[in-house]
């Protein structure tokens, strides 16, 4: 199979398109023919070696957690899932940039989403259920999205809306009218938050999430009143100094299939930044260093 590889820890420029051994599913686990691939932090971080005693890598490595694409191979245990079905799901660390993908959490693709959202869906629902759910119901709340624009963070907003929720998202200006389309009230984020609020929650802020790790933990708490109100999913050092809920992100088929239902409803579809072609995965890793997307980057495989 054509994939996307490292074969050492570095800049873009380790990226190359080459030849690599099909991989096959285990028990438990399918495979699909991948149509698109997400991007995500942890990719670039994974390449560039910043992660590497954390999370050490096999060389050569496929960056990518997330993918979308057709069943075209079963393993043991699998059922409700055919070969030829239309999935979007979770991997392994790495390995989602190729033609082939072992996938250990899926969920069939709602109609309303095309490849390129589907493909963008996985990490970022569930991460954003995954904190949101720390936090409790949401119905008749005033929730607030400390990094709102990014990936996970409109993922967080319209899953928040569609559970009941008042949802205030931050920001930088650009993207305001953004937040807006997605149900949030926008405002900037750094110094003077409290105040901004007070004018947008005149009643208070009830939870907030934290998807920006941009330092601002103990405002978030400040603010709610009680760190078990916050949740956080980038910070967490910061969160466990303080005593926030901290949340990692996991390979749930679960989480998975109520995101699609969400789809399904029409209450959530996955934000696509920009996409580019496998060739351009350099370019497309640079985009996602540089930060302040709006949504998600994707990679046509």
């Amino acid at each position: 199979m054509r994939a996307a590889r490292f074969h050492e820890y570095g800049g873009t420029e380790s990226l190359v398109i080459e030849q690599a051994p099909d991989p096959h599913p285990g028990p438990g686990e399918i495979r699909i023919r991948v149509a698109a691939a997400g991007v995500n932090p942890i990719d670039w971080k994974l390449r560039a070696g910043a992660l590497h005693q954390l999370i050490p890598l096999e060389l050569p490595a496929i960056p990518g957690r997330d993918a979308a694409g057709v069943v075209d191979e079963i393993g043991d245990g699998v059922q409700e899932v055919s070969i030829g079905d239309r999935v979007f799901g979770l991997g392994g660390v790495t390995g989602a940039t190729a033609e082939l993908v072992v996938l250990s959490a899926w969920a069939h693709v709602p109609d309303t989403w095309n490849d390129e959202q589907a493909a963008g869906a996985g990490l970022v629902s569930v991460t954003a259920m995954r904190g949101l759910n720390a936090l409790g119901s949401l119905a008749g709340r005033t929730l607030l999205v400390e990094g709102a624009a990014g990936g996970v963070g409109s993922a967080a907003v319209e899953i928040a809306v569609a559970r009941g929720a008042t949802v205030i998202g931050t920001a930088g200006e650009r993207n305001h009218e953004f937040l807006t389309s997605l149900g949030a009230l926008p405002t900037t984020y750094g110094p003077g938050l409290a105040q901004r609020l007070s004018a947008l929650a005149p009643h208070g802020v009830d939870f907030a999430l934290d998807t920006a790790a941009s330092g601002s933990l103990d405002d978030l708490v400040a603010i709610t009143g009680d760190p078990t109100r916050v949740a956080t999913v980038a910070d967490h050092a910061g969160g466990q100094r303080l005593g926030t809920h901290v949340v990692n992100a996991e390979n749930d088929s679960t989480l998975l299939s109520a995101a699609a239902e969400l789809g399904r409803r029409g209450r959530y579809t996955p934000r696509i930044e920009q996409t580019y072609p496998l060739e351009r995965i350099a370019a497309a890793h640079a985009h996602a260093e540089r930060g302040r997307t709006r949504g998600k980057i994707v990679i046509w495989v």
